[in-house]
């Protein structure tokens, strides 16, 4: 079974996920300090949130009758490679809210 097969089996579709890669790899070279968890989880993450959103934003944005362009496949693609921009950001700001919510129960509350 080759990767595509299995990713196909999966429900993603490889361009979506290069998509996803492509933006995550944008975010992770656009930080002013390069740290080594966020250069090889951001394209991770990227990648993995544009698979599996990008179909629902799509769908989503053309109910609310959102402009997109004509060719679908370019609009899922754009909005694949945004999903994968943003992703790493939603996630840091997700383990930042954790991390403050564990270190504050840790020690019997807020400092």
């Amino acid at each position: 079974m080759t990767a595509a097969e299995i990713l196909e089996f999966l429900g993603i579709k490889t361009s979506v996920l290069v998509a996803g890669l492509s933006g995550g790899v944008l975010r992770a070279m656009s930080r002013r300090r390069y740290k080594i968890r966020e250069m090889v989880a951001s394209p991770i993450c990227g990648a993995l949130a544009a698979a599996y959103l990008t179909s629902p934003s799509v769908h989503y944005l053309n109910a609310v009758r959102w402009p997109l362009p004509a060719d679908g496949i370019a609009a899922e693609h754009a909005t694949a490679f945004l999903i994968g921009v943003s992703a790493m950001w939603i996630s840091d700001i997700l383990f930042e809210f954790l991390v403050r919510r564990v270190k504050g129960d840790e020690f019997g509350g807020d400092r």
